[in-house]
């Protein structure tokens, strides 16, 4: 695949925005040059288009379907693997979403819960750590929740929801 400047801008600066959300520039790369180009590409083609190693790309490329953004799928009279990510940049959200709540929110909130718990057995000493602990449970446990609820949209309705803005707050007052 050969990158026009358009797509070689987009991709450098999906690599950068990768490295401010923590994720491998290389990475973020690869899933940008998925997401633009309009048919499945094999990791040699992904090697060559990007200027890196096979070898980083193979990596890259299981980062990827550990997080659920590539899949493969394979093309009538070629052998090799070829990948693709999600097209519908709504759907590709709820599965980002999704896997930063499974890493990130969901050990925080085990362990609010454990050290909230630990601190009611200790004694009076603690009783501002726990009352602030406790509302950081109470936020993350909310947040949580109305997570539970977004998830269970379609990507047509996280759309429409999203198109709502405003309204949404004139609703609730």
């Amino acid at each position: 695949m050969k990158l026009t400047p358009l797509t070689k801008k987009f991709v450098l600066h999906w690599g950068e925005m990768g490295t401010k959300w923590g994720i491998n520039r290389t990475v973020a790369q690869v899933h940008a040059l998925l997401f633009i180009s309009p048919k499945p590409l094999n990791a040699e083609e992904i090697a060559t288009t990007l200027a890196v190693a096979r070898s980083n790309v193979s990596t890259t490329l299981k980062e990827l379907q550990n997080w659920g953004l590539t899949k493969n799928v394979h093309v009538l009279g070629d052998r090799r693997d070829h990948y693709e990510t999600q097209k519908d940049v709504w759907a590709l959200f709820q599965v980002i979403l999704r896997e930063r709540k499974r890493r990130e929110i969901d050990p925080t909130v085990a362990l609010l819960h454990e050290v909230v718990e630990e601190t009611d057995s200790q004694g009076k000493d603690d009783d501002y750590a726990r009352e602030q602990l406790g509302k950081m449970l109470e936020f993350f446990e909310s947040a949580t929740a109305c997570y539970a609820e977004m998830e269970k949209l379609s990507p047509t309705s996280m759309r429409k929801l999203a198109k709502m803005g405003g309204k949404i707050g004139t609703l609730l007052g």
